[in-house]
């Protein structure tokens, strides 16, 4: 999504753009201190930083009937994962936003690093696991069992998409400057669709050893239309899952979801 900008092959409009890689976790942290101006984050940790940051309608990642999963070292039905100390990757994800909807509220659960989290349940150190990124292609080489998809989970109840990550705007920036970064980060993505074999290439300097084929895979599940434009199912989607939220008390507030763009 970002090649298309370190290559400067679009027009920026006159703003200059630095790239800062960081993981997820990372960002829904900074993000509560505003510290870009632009950033990727968690879905789940939209709510607390509404007041500062408005939704791109691009940039996002939704799961299609597919999403981050619940893996053991055997299966086990949701009446025991409510009762089982689960490893999560960070209490601001939509992972655990997600899981805390399917477990019927708060569980028992250890704080890890993302790409830790297989490893550890498939050594028993930890007893379940919620799996994001490619996890959810690779758990079962790890010698894992999955136990729940949570977007075809999410799929069945509402009949929508899963958004698991958002792009965000600062609201500083004014209307008119939130416009034009919307605009250059929606041809940015634009780009990257169209040259996607480049924008690959570029891609898998960052994907943790990943092979090319599951690389490739990956970025399928989650850069595609709804990523070039919400679109009003997209929005829908986004819309249901905050509403959810505070339906089951799991936002501290009522949820601002508006759109730049």
């Amino acid at each position: 999504m970002v090649w298309a900008l370190a290559e400067g092959r679009v027009d920026t409009r006159g703003h200059e753009f630095e790239l800062v890689p960081a993981d997820i976790q990372t960002l829904n942290e900074w993000a509560q201190e505003g510290r870009l101006e632009v950033t990727a984050l968690s879905a789940a940790a939209y709510p607390p930083v509404q007041d500062r940051y408005a939704l791109l309608q691009h940039g996002a990642s939704l799961g299609l009937g597919y999403g981050p999963i619940v893996v053991a070292r055997e299966q086990l039905s949701r009446g025991r994962l409510q009762r089982t100390r689960i490893a999560i990757p960070g209490r601001l994800t939509t992972a655990y936003l997600v899981a805390r909807m399917y477990l019927g509220g708060d569980f028992v659960h250890d704080e890890l690093p993302f790409d830790e989290i297989l490893p550890a349940v498939a050594e028993g150190r930890a007893d379940a696991g919620l799996l994001i990124h490619e996890g959810q292609l690779t758990y079962a080489a790890g010698g894992v069992e999955k136990c729940v998809d949570l977007g075809q989970w999410w799929e069945a109840e509402t009949g929508l998409p899963l958004p698991l990550g958002v792009n965000t705007v600062r609201r500083d920036l004014g209307d008119e400057g939130m416009r034009e970064v919307s605009a250059v980060l929606r041809e940015a993505i634009r780009a990257g669709l169209a040259n996607r074999d480049e924008a690959l290439a570029y891609a898998r300097q960052f994907g943790r050893d990943l092979d090319v084929e599951t690389t490739d895979r990956f970025v399928a599940m989650y850069v595609n239309e709804l990523t070039e434009d919400l679109g009003e199912r997209g929005r829908e989607a986004v819309r249901a899952l905050m509403a959810r939220a505070e339906e089951l008390g799991l936002v501290d507030a009522p949820v601002r979801v508006d759109f730049v763009g």
